[in-house]
């Protein structure tokens, strides 16, 4: 089990404001975890960026709802804002956007002195810090997620990218941020069913690195707070995914990605996909690597608390779902790497899971 790493600052104490630090050699970083953080992200901003102007990217859904209060919190401090507004949804996730969003900077006049702020979900977070990453060949960006998944997993660590017409997240850098806000009160504006579908993200972490996390999911700060020191300490020991670490946060993804495209964009969301995948993994683990049944079972029956999905449709054909999957960059030359638990916390990279073996646990799913 990983000890947590995160830090209350005595300033913060008082207002329930936990502060991780990601502390990367050369571009260290805090995550802030904390509810009511939007009003004063102007000034927590100020104190890590020079910059006199930005650019706010944000989403049609997260941008009416909070893209003005930020806007004014950044200019109370001083900073020059442009919004861009990209369309809601995993179809942003795309070339087409990266070029708009790229123009709509450059028409404003923004240069390599310039900072991006990303306001919203995973697309959002995923497609301004690959701009960020290219534009002007690399400037600093902040990052502002406003859901489960986006606070708890995909704002940290640096991994940005798009999909491609062959797969997700294909085209990507990493890129680091130079602040991470997670505003918890913006997870009370979410629908049940994107609220839900974080917990994948949640249990996922509690299955490869803190078992106890399962029984403690009563105060969001804090469980978001634990989740981000996990992937904290993970993405610390093996930035670039160079040394199989980070390779564990795949726990669930290899066939969770193949489920989601397989089924289309936009049918799953990604934590619905990846709650699939959850379970076919842990069969996985039982039969491969000697996972107790009871654990496998309660980490199911968790996942069926937050009412994500546990059955596979019968019209999503398991041959699509293999065509996606060899497209996935988990698979090197030809071979997946798996990620399978021994026990609940301890999970590690398997390269003996067979085609075959995939195959059988997608019709498990069935």
């Amino acid at each position: 089990m990983l000890p947590l790493c995160w830090r209350v600052s005595d300033a913060d104490r008082m207002s329930d404001v936990i502060e991780v630090p990601v502390p990367l050699a050369g571009h260290s970083y805090r995550v802030v975890v904390g509810s009511g953080l939007l009003p004063c992200a102007g000034a927590r901003i100020r104190a890590v960026s020079q910059a006199s102007r930005c650019a706010l990217v944000t989403d049609s859904i997260v941008g009416p709802l909070y893209a003005e209060m930020v806007r004014r919190s950044l200019e109370e401090s001083g900073f020059d804002v442009v919004i861009i507004t990209v369309p809601s949804g995993e179809s942003s996730k795309s070339l087409t956007q990266v070029a708009f969003v790229c123009d709509a900077m450059i028409e404003a006049g923004l240069d390599r002195s310039a900072l991006l702020v990303a306001l919203g979900g995973g697309v959002v977070g995923d497609l301004a810090g690959f701009i960020a990453a290219i534009y002007y060949r690399g400037i600093p960006f902040v990052q502002i997620p406003t859901t489960i998944v986006a606070q708890v997993d995909s704002s940290i660590g640096g991994k940005t990218g798009v999909n491609a017409a062959g797969g997700k997240n294909l085209l990507g850098a990493f890129h680091q941020p130079v602040l991470v806000l997670a505003d918890v009160s913006t997870l009370s504006t979410l629908p049940e069913r994107e609220f839900n579908e974080g917990f994948a993200e949640v249990i996922k972490h509690a299955a490869i690195r803190d078992r106890a996390m399962l029984d403690q999911f009563d105060d969001l700060t804090s469980l978001v707070a634990r989740n981000v020191a996990i992937k904290a300490a993970i993405v610390t020991e093996d930035e670039f995914e160079t040394k199989g670490v980070r390779a564990l946060l795949n726990f669930g993804h290899t066939i969770g990605h193949g489920i989601e495209a397989a089924a289309g964009y936009g049918r799953f969301l990604h934590g619905e996909a990846i709650s699939l995948g959850l379970v076919a993994a842990c069969r996985l683990s039982v039969q491969k690597a000697g996972l107790p049944p009871a654990d496998a079972d309660l980490l199911i029956s968790m996942l069926a608390r937050y009412r994500l999905p546990l059955v596979l449709p019968s019209d999503i054909s398991t041959d699509n779902i293999l065509q996606a999957l060899r497209k996935d960059k988990k698979f090197h030359a030809g071979a997946v790497r798996f990620v399978l638990l021994r026990a609940l916390g301890e999970a590690f990279v398997s390269s003996e899971i067979t085609e075959k073996d995939i195959v059988n646990a997608i019709e498990g799913l069935r």
